[in-house]
């Protein structure tokens, strides 16, 4: 299979879905409404709330869903060939993940910016309002934690990937106030500005690798999950327009643009997909994941097919921040499937590498042992990057190295292999850590929210101690996940729960479709749900009993066990108020108004 073949025909398709399937759900579904008043502007605050240009916003968004998903999960389900991959991706995007996203921030949009879980709470009942901050706040750690994983794993010993990253900080701080202060409403210049720091530490980073400053960005995996945890807790508690904003809209146009750079890599290369399009895996029995292609590759590539993660998103720091209901489309719809076409230029990178090398860099040394492979290239990268490759699980690695062995057969630049493999091992860092700053101050917003119905001053989002506090309490959760566990412990967690928060998303989304008098459009979000659901619950079954329980770990079964139950009743419950509402719209009775 040559990859410029999947990548036309994911391009080509992707840009349909937009053009007819998302302009459909905008204006028959959702009827969106350019003159409504958004909670950006009634709420104003410039803390949280700020009305926000949609080129910035559709840059954070984006930034702030594209995480490690999109990256990593693509690169592991290749186990099972190229196709099962491709396919969810391109359908998962087009049909399940960017219906999800764009329903949910339309919901939250409508409820004033309020988070997913106060939206049940207000249609679904005060007790299962309750029950889904639980669900939510439980999920959220667990993700974070999980979206952690790689960025450690990428900047560890990582000098040069390390000063890049963190340089971004104070560069997005400056773009804050230019863009605040000094020259207001110059997105341009701002812009400018801010990608020409940003490109300046890219090119700063090698010189700090080999100079008498290296010691100082140099961090050992304990380390940065300190570190990771105090970003997390700054970015959540520091006014949007300072670090959040500007940070994820930079970061954005360097990830469009190292993807841009790829895909034109891939037409100039034109290198063939190595690896099979099914593979022997399919059944089980894989180095990297134990189980069956059905329902393990659901969960292993969440964003860039649908993910949970992106309705807390999309009903926390986006809709607070929207400034036209019509710029819905292209930031809730049109920022998945943006994704989606990342998702499978990371899935095309890591498949074009030797079929064994893939595996040999992809399985602990053990593993690899039983395969009985032979590395093809692998010991001639491993000399041109400068470190050992193989036996490096977990994704990012053989990721950076795919896309490195891009870059590195267009004529000119085949020398330039160890800098094309640290520059993607930053690209990758820079790209998950975006969604660290989102999900935090979001967790600051589930958590207050939650607090709230107990005790109504925590409730105040203006207050600085309420923003110290639950800033640090989000922080001190996932940090000391991310601090004590590993992949093995939290990454298979993480793909279950993600799934299952876009199970709930969905019943919730159906909730709100309904709610609009909309009952023959409701299958749009009801299909998909129903599917996630049953795969997820079914995935989270076999590594209760396969993973979790014959190795003792009764702490992830029981949590699992928990989630389960959470998911189970929520959508038994929102059925029972589909029920009514269908028994409302038949007799004329229901208030559309409300939404």
């Amino acid at each position: 299979m040559n990859s410029i073949f999947l990548v036309i025909i994911a391009a080509l398709f992707l840009v349909a879905v937009y053009r007819f399937y998302g302009s459909f759900i905008a204006a028959k579904v959702l009827v969106l409404d350019g003159t409504r008043e958004m909670p950006s502007q009634k709420h104003r605050d410039g803390h949280d709330y700020e009305p926000t240009n949609k080129v910035v916003l559709f840059g954070h968004h984006f930034a702030a869903i594209a995480g490690a998903g999109p990256l990593i999960g693509p690169v592991l389900a290749a186990q099972y060939g190229y196709l099962p991959g491709a396919l969810w991706i391109l359908i998962g995007g087009a049909f399940a993940g960017a219906v999800h996203d764009m329903v949910i921030l339309f919901a939250s949009v409508r409820q004033d910016g309020q988070s997913i879980a106060e939206i049940a709470k207000k249609h679904l009942g005060p007790t299962m309002g309750i029950v889904t901050s639980i669900a939510v706040l439980l999920i959220l750690i667990i993700a974070m934690a999980g979206l952690g994983l790689p960025v450690v794993g990428s900047l560890y010993n990582s000098p040069w990937g390390t000063f890049t990253v963190g340089f971004t900080i104070p560069v997005a701080m400056l773009v804050g106030v230019y863009l605040k202060f000094i020259r207001p409403g110059k997105i341009a210049e701002g812009t400018v500005l801010g990608m020409g720091l940003i490109l300046l530490g890219v090119i700063l980073g090698p010189t700090i690798q080999h100079s008498a400053l290296a010691p100082f960005f140099t961090f050992d995996k304990k380390q940065l999950s300190l570190i990771l945890a105090f970003y997390g807790f700054c970015a959540a508690a520091i006014p949007v327009w300072l670090l959040l904003l500007p940070r994820d809209y930079l970061s954005t146009y360097m990830k469009l643009g190292v993807i841009g750079l790829l895909a034109i890599g891939i037409i100039i290369v034109r290198p063939d997909v190595q690896m099979p399009a099914i593979t022997q895996f399919v059944n089980g029995g894989g180095p990297i994941i134990p189980g069956k292609v059905f329902p393990f590759i659901f969960i292993t590539i969440a964003c860039g097919a649908m993910s949970g993660f992106h309705s807390l998103v999309s009903s926390g720091t986006t809709p607070k921040l929207i400034s036209n209901e019509k710029d819905i489309l292209p930031i809730g719809f049109g920022a998945m499937l943006f994704e989606s076409f990342i998702a499978l230029m990371a899935l095309i990178a890591a498949t074009c590498l030797p079929t064994a090398d893939y595996f040999a860099i992809n399985s602990t040394a053990e593993a690899f042992s039983k395969l009985h492979m032979v590395p093809v290239e692998l010991p001639m990268l491993s000399q041109l990057v400068g470190e050992n490759l193989a036996a490096r699980p977990g994704g990012g690695v053989s990721l950076a190295v795919g896309m490195a062995y891009v870059f590195y057969k267009i004529p000119g630049l085949g020398h330039l292999m160890s800098y094309w493999y640290h520059f993607c091992i930053m690209f990758e860092a820079l790209f998950i850590l975006t969604t660290i700053d989102s999900g935090t101050r979001i967790g600051r917003y589930l958590l207050q929210d939650f607090a709230g119905t107990f005790y109504k001053p925590f409730a105040n989002k203006n207050s600085w101690p309420n923003i110290i506090l639950f800033s640090a309490l989000v922080s001190l959760s996932w940090g000391y996940l991310l601090y004590s566990g590993n992949v093995s412990t939290i990454w298979p967690m993480f793909g279950v729960a993600n799934q299952m928060l876009a199970g709930i998303a969905l019943a919730i989304g159906t909730t709100i479709i309904l709610k609009k008098g909309k009952a023959v459009y409701a299958l749009i979000t009801v299909i998909p749900m129903a599917f996630i659901s049953i795969i997820t619950l079914y995935a989270a079954y076999l590594n209760i009993t396969g993973n979790y329980l014959p190795k003792g770990n009764m702490l992830l079964a029981g949590i699992s066990a928990v989630l389960m139950v959470l998911l189970v009743i929520i959508i038994v419950e929102s059925a029972k108020v589909w029920k009514r509402d269908l028994a409302d719209i038949k007799a004329g009775k229901l208030n559309k108004e409300a939404i």
